[in-house]
């Protein structure tokens, strides 16, 4: 059997065609770019790029535009277009900002992030049965991963694995130096997750999004839509809490809050698996909505999420 992303003319490596290449190759260089770059001067490069991303994609602008109408019903006009923008320019500073965090000093993370609820990482930690920190798909998560992997958390991400595989593999290098061990969506995922719990780690799983759409139903922003299972059939089964976090972009140069909320109830009842997991669910996506609401234009959802939107499989 060929091995996967490789092909008969060269069994160790597949050879990327042309649009993969510059995609490859556009990554690197932007990080390349980038690291060197301090605070200020890649913050300054947002606004342009962010706005070059949003007329390149004016199906993703659509997306970003009902999402946003999910969360915040009276927006409209100007103001729902700013936040398009802003939607656009929130996941530039992400990326510009992981192509430069390998190379920040450990200060220079310590004084860019704040946060609000860390008691309830460090309390879920003494119990020794791991802890789940359930995020949305917003601001700069990953800033906050290199700050716990500073502090000596052990800490473990699960992702989705992108195309072509070199990319892929370049992406998941990037965040080892970070500090994270990264475990890719797929079927194993589950096993090395226990794992690491197990290991007493901190465990980022993103939880907004269903993409492998085999989750759970639940109510979100008053619509029906699915999210994953994953958090709570791990918690229930585990021991291991789960906190809904964020981490949002402040106006400061290199600024962060996290913002970490208490754990969910999960603990099981007589009605059986399937309905504890759907009730922690329901009130994970709720506590999502919460999250979500305090900043939506910083929400990189740009993805059809609910069955209503165009695209949706």
């Amino acid at each position: 059997m060929t091995p996967r992303g490789a092909d008969a003319m060269s069994p160790q490596r597949r050879r990327l065609d042309l649009t993969e290449a510059a995609t490859f190759g556009g990554y690197r260089m932007a990080a390349l770019a980038a690291r060197g770059l301090p605070g200020f001067a890649a913050q300054g490069l947002v606004p342009a790029i962010g706005f070059g991303a949003s007329f390149a994609s004016p199906e993703r602008r659509a997306m970003i535009e009902r999402h946003l109408r999910r969360a915040d019903p009276t927006i409209g006009g100007l103001r729902l277009r700013r936040a398009v923008q802003d939607a656009f320019d929130s996941y530039t500073r992400y990326w510009l900002e992981s192509f430069r965090l390998p190379y920040l000093s450990s200060k220079s993370v310590e004084r860019g992030m704040r946060v609000e609820g860390y008691e309830h990482v460090t309390e879920a930690l003494e119990g020794g049965n791991g802890v789940i920190l359930a995020l949305p798909h917003l601001g700069g998560w990953e800033w906050a991963g290199r700050w716990l992997a500073d502090r000596g958390h052990g800490l473990t991400a699960v992702v989705e694995e992108i195309e072509p595989p070199e990319l892929f593999e370049w992406f998941v290098d990037l965040r080892h130096k970070l500090g994270m061990r990264i475990v890719s969506l797929g079927p194993s995922a589950g096993r090395e997750v226990l794992a690491a719990l197990k290991r007493n780690d901190v465990v980022c799983l993103l939880s907004d999004r269903d993409i492998q759409r085999t989750g759970v139903d639940v109510e979100f922003f008053g619509e029906t839509t699915t999210i994953p299972a994953g958090p709570a059939t791990l918690s229930i089964r585990t021991g291991a809490p789960i906190l809904p976090t964020a981490v949002y972009f402040t106006d400061r140069t290199d600024g962060h809050l996290g913002v970490v909320r208490p754990p969910l109830d999960t603990h099981r009842t007589e009605a059986g698996l399937r309905a504890d997991v759907h009730r922690v669910s329901q009130s994970l996506a709720t506590e999502l909505e919460h999250l979500i609401r305090r900043a939506p234009h910083q929400w990189h959802l740009f993805q059809p999420n609910w069955p209503s939107d165009p695209g949706f499989e």
